[in-house]
């Protein structure tokens, strides 16, 4: 499971390719693109953009092949979890 981090951090990653990848089955994903650095000086917990949340759990899906688990992490609600379930159930 890849957990408390923004795709844009840790998809580069992925781009590598590799059997490693099929182990991975769920994600959840944090709000903010901001750094963790950043976050832990912030005063208040930054929501992102549920619908640009979304549309990168539906890329890294495509590299993701047994991904059955999504969710949210820091700084996502109901409408990160609504927008997610939408995009990768399409």
């Amino acid at each position: 499971m890849i957990n408390c981090a923004h795709p844009t951090h840790f998809a580069h990653v992925l781009e590598e390719g590799g059997g490693w990848r099929a182990r991975i089955r769920g994600l959840r994903a944090n709000a903010s693109e901001k750094s963790h650095a950043e976050l832990d000086e912030a005063e208040e917990l930054d929501p992102g953009d549920p619908v640009a949340l979304a549309r990168h759990y539906r890329e890294l899906q495509k590299r993701l092949p047994n991904l059955n688990v999504v969710g949210g992490c820091c700084g996502t609600n109901h409408r990160h979890v609504a927008e997610i379930c939408a995009a990768v159930t399409r």
